[in-house]
């Protein structure tokens, strides 16, 4: 898949705008102290939602992958 292909799909499936990152990620939450230690990637904590994937099947779709 292109890099021009990338760019469409993204900006079709994301809000980049910080409001619409903070409303994607859900981040306005008190869920940082968990975040202190280890790091904020990388872990299977089910409140890290920077971590859930729930548009890989409509992107793929999209995609036609």
């Amino acid at each position: 898949i292109s890099h021009d292909a990338i760019e469409v799909l993204v900006r079709e499936h994301f809000d980049l705008r910080p409001i619409g990152l903070v409303n994607m990620l859900d981040l306005i939450r008190p869920i940082y102290q968990n975040t202190a230690a280890y790091g904020h990637f990388g872990r299977e904590h089910i409140d890290f939602t920077w971590e859930k994937t729930p548009l890989s099947d409509a992107l793929r779709d999209a995609a036609r992958l």
